[in-house]
Formats: structure tokens, sequence, C-alpha cells
């Protein structure tokens, strides 16, 4: 069977014959030697991530697929970090304001996207339909136009499976379509309670739902009542969202009790609000949606600010031992976890609050020190908002392993995601997993390179492994990354800038 390297050399080789280049050629335009290329088209030399898009941009072919699974990162660890990094657009915001642009027939930008893998498979999705999906020219901001009428015949299966946001296509595409079928991915392996629900908010606003092997068979009945109301029965985030965005093209009034207030939720408000639709309750567990017939505007909206990038980057501070400035904290989504690393003794300043480009959300700048953490009294567990967020809570075992004492964590959410965490271990750390939603984690320790660790299927998971890799001495190889790039843009790049040392590279 051949190896990576090979393949991919296979693959130069057939691109740059196809277009009649020889490999003379191909040297002159990467200011290389003739036979470099032939050591990496034989497969015999390790290629960087950076020289394989040099290779795709001379050849005008991408060679490698995202999610392949073949990009690594070479980590040499125990470098100190220092100077200022900025917190970047939110994932969740991006991906439910990318969903809900389906409910707009005008023109809707979005400023300051992330430009991540987890948004990169929906837009395939989406161009697969038929929208225009435009970049600007500083890669920032998406433009997107739709088509006349979407062809769902064509979407893109293979990219809709490698994304779990695909669910919250339910809630548009059931104002523009009777009937429909919807690929997921895996069976979803996350378990039926991820799944259902979605199914029964949607059930009250017209959705019927049969999910069978590799699919979700769609039915539209239309609703008789100009009010309706229901409690959704678990306060999911991507539930909540998927209910507004069913609410908003549903003329009448719906009221949602029991509804996420999380900082993804309140983004997707604003930018339906923008839209045209009166959503009252904003921030708060009920929302009441003034539905409308139809939405027809060309709208500009700026995604806030990531608040789980902001608690990655706080963590690679401490797990390095640096003095970092993290820019733009959207702080109201950050304040229970700094009042837990509080009575952990964490050393840090922050500045006054000043206002994000959407003018909502409340931004700080904060300054992370080197700390003598100690262990928490209590357990930490998460909450729902304004509670500690369920996605920041396994920082908090990397945090922990800093921390002089025992401390328990308790994920009472998810039913794998503590498992992934023991992946720890490897890089020095002491935990014990108690059960499957709990670990008890012992500090302080002594991070050390852990060699050669595949990444979790699981991001925030592979997330603390790539943290804890940056402060353990020596060398540590994270293998198939892409979990990590679904919801992180360009980070060892911009890690490199402060004195980190990581490398992509291709297996």
């Amino acid at each position: 069977m051949a190896t990576s390297a090979q393949a991919i050399g296979i693959l130069i080789r057939e691109a740059r014959l196809s277009i009649g280049m020889t490999q003379s050629d191909l040297a002159k335009a990467l200011s290389t030697s003739q036979s470099a290329i032939g050591r990496i088209e034989a497969g015999n030399q390790n290629l960087s991530l950076e020289m394989v898009n040099r290779i795709s941009a001379v050849l005008g072919k991408q060679l490698i697929t995202p999610g392949t699974g073949l990009v690594n990162l070479s980590i040499e660890g125990g470098r100190r970090l220092h100077g200022t990094i900025e917190t970047r657009s939110s994932k969740n915001a991006a991906v439910s304001t990318l969903c809900a642009s389906l409910l707009n027939r005008g023109v809707t930008t979005l400023r300051g996207i992330a430009r991540i893998e987890e948004v990169n498979r929906l837009i395939e999705v989406l161009i697969s339909i038929g929208v225009d999906c435009t970049w600007n020219d500083e890669q920032t901001d998406l433009t997107i136009r739709p088509p006349e009428k979407l062809d769902l015949s064509s979407m893109n299966a293979e990219a809709a499976r490698r994304t779990r946001s695909i669910l919250l296509f339910l809630g548009p595409l059931m104002h523009l379509f009777p009937t429909f079928a919807l690929p997921y991915a895996g069976g979803c392996n996350l378990g039926t309670r991820t799944v259902e629900p979605h199914l029964q908010a949607l059930r009250h606003l017209g959705l019927s739902v049969e999910a069978t092997e590799g699919f979700y068979h769609c039915d539209v009945v239309p609703l008789s009542r100009p009010q309706r109301q229901f409690t959704l029965t678990e306060r999911g985030d991507t539930v909540t969202e998927n209910a507004i965005m069913a609410a908003a093209v549903t003329p009448g009034i719906t009221t949602i009790r029991n509804a996420s207030s999380n900082y993804m939720v309140q983004d997707l408000c604003e930018f339906i609000a923008k839209l045209g639709v009166t959503i009252e309750g904003i921030g708060t567990t009920t929302l009441t949606i003034h539905g409308v017939d139809s939405i027809n505007v060309d709208v500009e909206y700026h995604i806030s600010e990531d608040p789980i990038e902001s608690m990655s980057l706080l963590t690679a501070a401490l797990a390095t031992d640096s003095e970092l400035t993290i820019t733009r904290i959207p702080i109201e989504f950050m304040e229970i976890e700094l009042a837990v690393l509080e009575s952990m003794k964490l050393n840090y300043t922050i500045t006054e609050e000043y206002k994000a480009l959407n003018q909502r959300t409340r931004l700080v700048d904060l300054t992370v020190k080197p700390s003598e953490l100690v262990a928490p009294v209590d357990k930490i567990h998460p909450m729902p908002f304004p509670g500690l967020n369920i996605d920041n809570l396994p920082f908090f075992a990397v945090i922990a392993a800093q921390a002089t004492g025992t401390t328990t964590i308790f994920d009472w959410v998810y039913d794998f995601r503590m498992i992934h965490l023991m992946g720890l271990n490897k890089l020095g750390a002491n935990l014990t997993l108690l059960d499957p939603h709990r670990i008890m984690v012992v500090g302080p320790t002594r991070w050390r390179g852990g060699g050669e660790i595949v990444c979790p299927p699981a991001l925030r998971p592979a997330m603390c492994l790539f943290l804890a890799a940056l402060g353990a001495r020596g060398q540590t190889i994270l293998e198939d990354t892409y979990v990590i790039a679904r919801g992180y843009e360009e980070l060892p790049q911009r890690l490199n800038a402060l004195g980190a040392r990581i490398d992509s590279f291709l297996l």
C-alpha cells in the first residue's frame, strides 16, 4: 500500500503531466531543484503543508481535500509565548448565521466570518445547491446570493456528512420545500439525544421528520393557528437556533420557552432581527418571535468574537507559563470562567469594556501572567448560559493539571468527552477517569513531550492535547488534526508569531 507521501507524489506527478509541465518547469516555478521534484513525486521527501499549497498554486489544482486526515502538527513545546493575540469571530455563530442566510432571498454579507473547516464544509454544501458564495479580496467577508430555486438533488452529501451543523438546514429548508431529504453523518454517532430535541421542537412549527439510515426525510404540514408556544425539553444551543430559524418565516407569533441564551444564539437573533423579524427576549430563556411571510433584504452583519477561542488562548498562556495579552474577549460569556480562575489564583489584568463591531457584544482585553494556581474547593461543571460554558469545560483539565491539589471535573452533558481527555496523561498529566462523565486531576504537572498522538474525534479534547503539547518540553507529533481546523483559524501560524514552534506536515 502506498504511503501518504507516495500518494501525494502521484497526485503531483499526474497534475504536472496533465498541463504539460516538466519536472524542470515545476522546479523552476518553486525555486527548487529538479532532483527535489523527483524525490517528491517518488514519495521520498517529507512535505510541509505550505509546500503542498505552493505546488497546488503552481499546478492550478487542489492536491489535498480538507478532512482527509493527512495534516499533522509537530510541536516543539516548552517555549514561552509573548505579545498580543486577538480573539477571532465565533465558529458557532458563523455556522448558524451561514445557515440562516437561506432564509433571505436578498444578498447577505457576513463580515469577519471565520475561515475554518466547519464553515468551508457548509459553503461547499451551499454552492452545490446553487448558492453563490464569494469571499472578498481580504478573505474576511463572505457574500451569499441565493438562486431562484435551490437544487437539493445536487447537494454535496460528502461535505454535508462531515459537519454536524448540516442539521441547522432543517429550520430554513422547511419553508422552501414541502418535502425534502437531508443527509446526516455517520448515523448520528453522538446518540439520538442530540437529534430528538430538534425534531420535537420543529414539530410545533409543522415539520415532520423520519430518520432513516443516512438521511432525514422531512415533510411540512401547514399551520392553522396564528400563535403557538412550546417548551424545549433541552436547553440546547442548536435546538434553539433551529426553532428560531423555523419561526422567523412562520407567519404569526411563536413563543419558545427554555430557550438557550448562549452567545451564538444571541448572535443569530441579532442577525435575524436585521433581516426584519422582531424577536423579543434576546439574552433570556423565553423568546417571542413575530414571524413573517418571506424575507428579501440586502443585509450586512458583523459576527461577534468567540469566547471559546478566548478561553483556548488563555489556556495556552497558562500551559506555557507565559505573559500574554488576549484582545477582544466577549466578557459576558467568560465571567463565570474568570470567577473560577480567580478562585484558583489566576494572575491577570483586564481593561475597561468596549463594544464589538456588532454594537452589542461587550469586549475587554485581558493580560494573563504566570500564575501559581491552586485547585478549586468545589468541582468544576458546566451550566447553561450564564453558567460555565460546556465547550470551555475541557480546558479546565489542562488548567487543573497546572494547579497544586486535586480537581474534579464533571461533564454531565456528553457521554465520551471526558474519556477523550485521558490522552493528556501521555503528556505527563495525572488524570483518573472516575466514570464517563467525571475525571479527577492531580497537579501540578510537569508537561513532557508525548511522541506521536492521534487527535481524538472531538474538537475541544483535541485542542486540549494541542495546548498541553505547547507546554510540554520536547517534541509532540499530533496526527490527523483536521478536527482542530474545524474550529480554529490559522492557529499554528498565529501562535508561532508569539514564540511557539509548530510545523504542519504530511505523513
